[in-house]
């Protein structure tokens, strides 16, 4: 269901970087199907997310660029590792 998707500007950033999703993926420490499941909206755990903004030359303050901040608060496993 399209309501499961989360929203966010990976794609777009990734692609005003010239970077392909493996180029990204390298620099972010994390598998291209993974850049390819957080591009399309699937939920991912906020280390990934934390990994992405980094890897995009972006700072964790910038992170309401990259993904949607309502997205963030109501983020399930908040747990700390």
């Amino acid at each position: 269901m399209a309501d499961d998707k989360l929203k966010n500007n990976v794609k777009k950033l990734r692609e005003q970087r010239l970077l392909s999703k493996a180029e990204l993926a390298r620099k972010a420490g994390l598998s291209a199907l993974t850049i390819d499941r957080v591009e399309s909206g699937m939920p991912c755990r906020m280390d990934t997310k934390r990994k992405i903004i980094l890897a995009l030359g972006l700072t964790v303050e910038d992170r309401d660029q990259v993904f949607d901040a309502d997205e963030q608060e109501g983020e399930p496993g908040g747990t700390e590792a």
